[in-house]
């Protein structure tokens, strides 16, 4: 490969990780204040158990982890099929951190929406 298609290249590969990164951030921020508007709802009700009314608080919560780990999972897959066709043109790359993290981040928001519905 040419010096200047192999910069190219490399650039491409360091613009989808940024992007994935940006991802993984943006899904984290749903995911955690989602789950914190839903925890902050335990909290303030006056009464023990009270369930906020069909769009309430705690609802609004879980819709923003959702979106969150939607959000995340389309990322995943854009990311994958973007660097796949990036292999396929030029070759093999190095293997992604931002995949593995991209995981734990998937791990969270699993976990977060098990806890609310599981406190339903």
């Amino acid at each position: 490969m040419e010096k200047s298609t192999q910069l190219a290249y490399d650039r491409t590969l360091l613009a989808y990780e940024r992007t994935m990164q940006a991802w993984i951030r943006t899904a984290t921020s749903l995911i955690t204040f989602g789950f914190s508007v839903y925890k902050l709802t335990d909290v303030f009700a006056t009464t023990p158990g009270q369930r906020a009314r069909i769009g309430g608080p705690q609802e609004f919560g879980t819709v923003l982890v959702c979106i969150g780990f939607f959000a995340l999972a389309m990322a995943v897959v854009v990311y994958r099929q973007s660097i796949h066709a990036l292999r396929m043109e030029y070759g093999k790359s190095s293997q992604s951190l931002s995949l593995w993290l991209a995981g734990i981040i998937a791990f969270l928001g699993i976990f977060a929406l098990a806890t609310m519905f599981g406190h339903s």
